[in-house]
């Protein structure tokens, strides 16, 4: 038991080491009309345009008590209308598409839209199939791209705090 408390106490917090990724991204940035908006807190809708549930359990990980997006002032919320950030997961499928255009329609300004994932971002293996009608971008626009299959939580914790203005 001494061992085990003795490893916790030495290991450290893993946001002690976020500074030195660089996650896989292409981002434009948070405007600063979007940082005094949120004022460090962001509240993120998530939507599953049909993926195949692996950024969704990376996402989950985000969220967790290791990686604690909830330090950064991000929580999850259930409803469009009270979120700054639209994070949407896998290619847009036929059927999800009102919906994804609905909650980004009812988000207030400003908002941005982060498509997470390599399906999300140009449909990945999906690309060529019938039953979506392509990447996120191709039906709302797309403010940051996270590439990754699925991207790690890390990269989700990474992007979070550079939305936030947290260094």
């Amino acid at each position: 038991m001494r061992r085990l408390i003795k490893r916790i106490l030495t290991t450290g917090l893993p946001a002690a080491r976020l500074s030195a990724i660089s996650p896989p991204q292409e981002e434009t940035g948070a405007p600063a009309t979007f940082r005094s908006a949120v004022g460090g807190a962001i509240a993120v809708r998530h939507v599953d345009a049909g993926s195949c549930n692996a950024c969704e359990l990376e996402i989950l990980a985000a969220d967790n008590i290791y990686y604690n997006l909830a330090r950064l002032g991000v929580h999850f919320v259930a409803s469009p209308r009270h979120a700054d950030v639209l994070l949407v997961t896998g290619p847009v499928s036929r059927h999800m598409v009102t919906a994804v255009r609905d909650a980004y329609d009812a988000m207030p300004a400003p908002k941005l839209v982060l498509a997470f994932g390599d399906c999300a971002a140009g449909c990945g293996i999906h690309v060529s199939n019938y039953a979506t009608v392509g990447r996120v971008a191709d039906v709302i626009p797309v403010d940051i791209v996270l590439s990754g299959c699925p991207p790690t939580p890390l990269v989700l914790v990474e992007a979070m705090r550079r939305l936030a203005g947290k260094k």
